[in-house]
């Protein structure tokens, strides 16, 4: 949960009208957030992670004014035409390959206006920006550069700037071993040959993405006119961040400016456009349980809504970054009608839950040491097969992916496993995870339960009375024999063999694997058939 706290007048001041403490103490929790605690003026509420648009006190009046009927329906705002431009070199493509901005002009700032950007800006990074792995935010002073925009990728050891916060010049190396936010996020860039770089016309640096932004660009009280770069691996969330944080700034009062990206395609940002979406009015009676206005309880909620026949149309935020289906438009009107005003019935069956049989594969791991992880269903050939030095094979492909990284679903699990032990990277050894999840093998779906560990010293000893213990929790005895698999090193890798039957590997993780996801350490891992460990039990 992430706390956001506020100043009692501020927030009426964003609201727009009069609205006495008591009774917005009282109604604050009914658009779906918690009360955390009262302090005087100073109030702080508790906001659900899918909810990033509300992670400062401008999202949250923008909220409230909706469900007060202030201001119902859909937030507009109005956007200028594109002026500037940020020019995209190839150099930065391997690098960071994303980047989006804007303007927002007419800015009136004090010391809490401040406060509540930076607030924002951190909260994205920890949540949409996964600790600014998929994005990081720059917020500078416009008036302090002159466009054109570059964003490029250089040499770390020829750049020179003062960052912020600091007095001395310090070349990007120097930055990653000095500066506090060098230090904390240098294990994002550390070792490319590139870094990534922001400059201006005159080759004034804005910002090093995504460690630090330049002093020149530093914002204070006096600041009017804000420059917002938005930079990522990830490109949908480089462009949620910059709708959040934005419209923000335009809820005090700030005028938006697009920017122009010139890449490959030239495009404009940011894109508020809203989506539309299509929910079946009978199916969210059904699950709400009542017949109620649906198009007044979500234009309370900040929607546009039109209804045609047994369908309502609905048009939702850009900043929502949290409706990806149906049933989170229900949830909203069930939010926008008013939970209190639902009655409560009792079920009309008993029925007698019992322990889900995969319990014991997740008692077993537990009690070997390994942490629980879930990663996503779907990947890439490239990580799959070319990473892992695995001949290619036939997969099922997706259609239409929402990206390359996304576009095949996975026929084993410790591609995923070694990737997150790349994320973390920079945490203490050893660390051992697995992950009980699906994969699908020559068209058949399979489920499936793989563990990897790095540590300063592991093998394929360690690897192999693993996969002993495990067994014999289940009641067999294994049987190994010699398997080849260009994942492990050779002669370090044995199929799992339960009455002639192969079941499974493990092994020792060849050194070229290990570099390719970064990791500088020895690694184990294996893969079993989750199904067949359960079949007598």
């Amino acid at each position: 949960m992430t706390i956001v706290t506020f100043d009692y007048e501020d927030m009426i001041s964003l609201i727009g009208r009069e609205i006495k403490k008591e009774e917005l103490i009282e109604k604050i929790p009914m658009i779906g957030v918690g009360l955390e605690r009262v302090e005087g003026d100073k109030i702080s509420i508790e906001i659900f992670p899918n909810r990033p648009d509300m992670f400062s006190v401008e999202g949250i009046a923008r909220a409230l004014r909706a469900f007060f009927g202030i201001e119902k329906g859909l937030k507009k705002y109005d956007l200028m035409p594109s002026s500037i431009e940020i020019k995209v070199e190839k150099s930065v493509k391997k690098i960071r390959p994303f980047i989006a901005g804007c303007i927002v002009k007419d800015m009136a700032f004090n010391d809490e206006s401040i406060a509540s950007l930076m607030e924002l800006q951190e909260k994205l990074h920890l949540s949409i920006g996964k600790r600014r792995r998929k994005m990081a935010i720059g917020v500078h002073d416009f008036d302090n550069v002159e466009p054109p925009f570059f964003y490029k990728g250089v040499e770390p050891d020829k750049t020179k700037f003062v960052p912020l916060g600091m007095e001395e010049e310090l070349n990007l190396n120097e930055i990653l071993e000095k500066h506090e936010k060098g230090i904390e996020y240098a294990h994002l860039v550390k070792g490319k040959e590139r870094y990534p770089l922001l400059v201006d016309k005159n080759g004034n640096v804005l910002s090093f993405p995504p460690i630090i932004n330049g002093q020149l660009t530093a914002l204070t009280p006096e600041t009017k006119n804000i420059f917002i770069d938005v930079t990522g691996t990830d490109e949908k969330a480089v462009m949620q961040a910059l709708n959040i944080i934005s419209t923000s700034l335009a809820e005090r009062g700030g005028k938006i400016e697009k920017v122009k990206i010139v890449d490959e395609k030239i495009k404009e940002t940011p894109e508020l456009t809203p989506f539309r979406n299509e929910l079946d009015l009978k199916y969210a009676e059904k699950i709400v349980g009542i017949d109620f206005d649906i198009k007044e309880a979500l234009e309370k909620m900040g929607y546009d809504v039109s209804i045609e026949g047994e369908k309502a149309i609905v048009h939702s935020p850009a900043w929502r970054t949290d409706i990806l289906h149906p049933i989170d438009l229900i949830e909203d009107a069930a939010i926008g009608y008013g939970y209190e005003e639902i009655s409560f019935f009792l079920p009309k069956y008993v029925t007698f839950g019992s322990r889900f049989s995969y319990n014991k594969i997740h008692d077993t791991l537990i009690g070997l040491g390994f942490d629980e992880v879930m990663t996503l269903s779907l990947s890439s050939k490239e990580k799959e097969f070319k990473t892992m030095q695995w001949k290619e094979k036939e997969v099922v492909e997706i259609e239409n992916p929402i990206s390359q990284h996304h576009s095949i679903i996975r026929h084993s699990l410790i591609p995923s496993l070694l990737e997150i032990l790349s994320y973390n990277r920079h945490n203490d050894l050893p660390q051992s995870i697995y992950e009980l999840g699906d994969v699908v093998i020559d068209g058949k779906q399979k489920t499936m339960v793989a563990g990897v560990k790095i540590a300063a010293k592991t093998g394929f000893t360690e690897c192999k009375s693993i996969v002993e213990a495990i067994l014999r929790n289940f009641g067999y005895k294994m049987e190994v024999e010699e398997e080849e698999n260009e994942a492990f090193i050779d002669g370090r890798c044995s199929a799992v063999v339960i009455k002639n039957k192969k079941i499974g590997y493990f092994g020792e993780v060849h050194p070229a694997i290990i570099t390719a996801f970064e990791l500088e350490y020895p690694v184990i891992a294996f893969e079993l058939d989750a199904s067949f460990l359960l079949s007598s039990q």
